[in-house]
C-alpha cells in the first residue's frame, strides 16, 4: 500500500485484518500514522508527548511476529494514542498538570498494559484538561486541543486529544476515561464514538476510591466496531479493581446483529432536569423524526431523577478530595482553577452530605430501571451546546440559564453516570451550527453488549443518510500550525524525572 491518506483512514478492524493477512506491514502503518501526526497535529494539538523511535522498534517486532507465524493479539500492530491520565512506562505522563511536567513513569497503568499485551503499539499521549477536570481540553503544560472541524472551537473533554486524533485519522486506536462524560462529550464534538462501559467492565487501576462506580476507563473509535475491538482487548477481571468481574472479553469483539426495525427507543431531550440550547433541541427533534422511520418504536419518555445535580456534586467531590488532599495541603496555588474549586467544594462537605448522596444515587438508579420495561435503549443528545471557543473555559450559559459551576453544562451525561448504565455517543450528522452532533444511547443495566449492538445497527442505518451519517473534518484546512492553541502554556516542560502521582482522578 502506498497511499498514506487512504491507509490511515481505514478502520482499526480493517487494518488489523490486513496485518494478520500479511497484506500490511505494521511498520508501514506506523510510518503513515507518524506522517499524518506531523502534518495535522500542529493545527489541532491533540497528540502531546511522543515515542516514535520506540514505536518503530515495536512495529518491527510486530512485523517479525507476523512473518514468523506467531499468535497475534486483537490489536497486533495497531498504533495507539494513550490519554495523558494513564501512566505509560518510559513516556512522559503529565496529567496536564505543572506538578508533573517531568513525570516519566516506570510502569504502565493496567489499561495500557492490557493494550500492549493485545499488540497495540504506543505512539504518544493525547491531550487532556488539567488533571482531567473539565470538558474543554486545555492545560498549562501542553496548551489547548482545537476541534478538527474548526480549531478555534473546543474538542470537548476530558478525552479531547483522543477524540481529535481519531477524527483526523492520526491514530486508529485511542483510549479515554469518563466520570461525567469525558468519553462521550469529546466523541460527540469531534464526530467519533465513545463508550462509557459499565463500572468494572474495563478495570480501572487509577481509582483511589475503588468501590465507587463514578469513574471508568473505556474505548474510543471512529466507528462502533473499532470501539468494540478495543473493549474486547481490555475488559475482564483484575485484582487491581474491586468492581471488575469475570467475563469473556472476546465476546465484545463482534457485537451481535440487530434489526433496527425491531428496536424500541425512548427519547428525552433533557432527562427532565438538564439545560439544553434550543438549537440542539431542534436538531435532536429532527433526528428523532428520521429515526422514527427506521425503528419499531421511537417516542418521548419522562424521567424523575430527583436531585441529580447535588448528588453528582457530592459524589464527584469525594473523588477530588481523595485525590488532591496532599497536593492542596502542600500548595493550593499549584492547582488550576477547576481542580482547586473541586477540592474546596468537597472539603466543605460532611459525612451527612456523603450519606445523602449515596442514598440519592441508589434512588436514581432504581427509578431509572422503569424505562427498560418498555424500551431497549434510551436516547438523548450527548451535549447541550454546539462546540464553543476553546478560549472559553466552559459553557457559562445554556439556553439562557447561567451555569452554577464549570461542569453543570455536562448534565446530560453526568445524570447517566449516576445510573451506572453503559452509554455510547454515536455520530449523527451535524447540528444547527454545522458541527458534529452526537446521540447518547443509554443501554440497560450491565447491558454493554446490547448497547454496542444497537449503536452498530443504527450506525449502519445512518450510513446511507446524508443528514445522519458520521461527519468528517476537512483535513485540507488543517495544514497550517495554530500557535494560539499553545498560548496558555506558562512554561516549557521540565524533564527532571519526578515521581508521578495520578491523584486517583479519572476525568471530568
Amino acid at each position: 500500500m502506498s497511499d498514506t491518506s487512504e491507509l490511515v483512514s481505514r478502520s482499526a478492524v480493517e487494518l488489523r485484518r490486513l496485518i494478520g493477512a500479511k497484506a500490511l506491514s505494521p511498520v508501514e502503518l506506523l510510518d503513515a500514522c507518524i506522517a499524518r501526526i506531523e502534518a495535522v497535529n500542529p493545527a489541532v494539538n491533540a497528540v502531546t508527548a511522543t515515542c516514535f523511535e520506540a514505536a518503530r522498534d515495536a512495529a518491527k517486532a510486530a512485523e517479525q511476529a507476523v512473518v514468523d507465524g506467531k499468535p497475534l493479539g486483537l490489536l497486533h500492530g495497531l498504533p495507539l494514542g494513550v490519554k495523558d491520565l494513564e501512566d505509560t512506562a518510559g513516556l512522559l505522563t503529565t496529567y496536564g498538570s505543572p506538578m508533573s511536567r517531568g513525570n516519566i513513569p516506570s510502569h504502565d497503568a493496567l489499561l495500557v498494559e492490557r493494550l500492549r499485551a493485545a499488540g497495540a503499539i504506543v505512539v504518544g499521549k493525547t491531550n487532556v484538561p488539567e488533571l482531567g477536570a473539565g470538558a474543554n481540553t486545555r492545560n498549562p503544560v501542553w496548551g489547548a486541543t482545537g476541534n478538527p472541524f474548526d480549531p478555534s472551537l473546543n474538542a470537548g473533554g476530558s478525552s479531547g486529544g483522543s477524540a481529535a486524533a481519531l477524527a483526523c485519522d492520526m491514530l486508529p486506536v485511542c483510549t479515554g476515561s469518563d466520570t461525567g462524560g469525558s468519553l462521550r462529550i469529546p466523541a460527540a464534538k469531534c464526530g467519533v464514538v465513545g463508550l462509557r462501559p459499565s463500572p468494572g467492565l474495563v478495570p480501572n487501576s487509577r481509582r483511589l476510591l475503588g468501590w465507587t462506580p463514578i469513574s471508568v476507563v473505556g474505548p474510543m473509535g471512529r466507528d462502533v466496531a473499532d470501539t468494540a475491538l478495543q473493549l474486547a482487548a481490555t475488559a475482564g477481571l483484575s485484582a487491581q479493581d474491586p468492581l471488575s468481574y469475570a467475563l469473556d472479553p472476546l465476546a465484545f469483539a463482534m457485537p451481535p446483529s440487530v434489526d433496527p426495525a425491531s428496536l424500541r427507543i425512548g427519547f428525552t431531550e433533557d432527562f427532565g432536569c438538564c439545560d439544553v440550547d434550543q438549537g440542539i433541541r431542534q436538531t435532536f427533534r429532527a433526528r428523532m423524526g428520521e429515526l422514527s422511520r427506521i425503528v419499531h418504536t421511537c417516542e418521548p419518555v419522562a424521567f424523575d431523577l430527583g436531585d441529580a445535580h447535588r448528588c453528582f456534586d457530592v459524589i464527584r467531590a469525594e473523588s477530588f478530595v481523595a485525590g488532591l488532599h496532599d497536593a492542596y495541603t502542600r500548595d493550593p496555588d499549584a492547582l488550576g482553577p477547576n481542580t482547586r474549586a473541586n477540592y474546596e467544594m468537597g472539603a466543605k462537605m460532611s459525612l451527612a452530605d456523603s450519606a445523602w448522596a449515596q442514598a440519592e444515587q441508589t434512588k436514581i438508579f432504581q427509578r431509572f430501571q422503569a424505562a427498560y420495561a418498555r424500551y431497549d435503549v434510551i436516547v438523548s443528545p450527548t451535549t447541550p451546546v454546539s462546540p464553543f471557543p476553546w478560549t472559553q473555559l466552559y459553557a457559562t450559559e445554556v439556553d439562557g440559564h447561567a451555569q452554577e459551576n464549570y461542569y453543570r453544562w455536562l448534565a446530560l451525561t453526568y445524570v447517566v453516570t449516576l445510573t451506572t448504565h453503559p452509554a455510547i455517543s454515536l455520530p449523527c450528522g451535524t447540528d444547527h451550527a454545522g458541527m458534529p452532533f452526537g446521540l447518547q444511547i443509554v443501554g440497560p443495566f450491565r447491558g454493554d453488549m446490547k448497547t454496542l449492538a444497537v449503536a452498530q445497527a443504527l450506525e449502519l442505518a445512518f450510513a446511507s443518510s446524508s443528514t445522519m451519517r458520521r461527519p468528517r473534518p476537512d483535513l485540507s484546512r488543517l495544514t497550517q500550525p495554530n500557535p494560539s492553541l499553545k498560548s496558555i502554556v506558562t512554561a516549557p516542560p521540565i524533564f527532571d524525572r519526578t515521581e508521578g502521582d495520578a491523584f486517583g482522578l479519572s476525568t471530568v
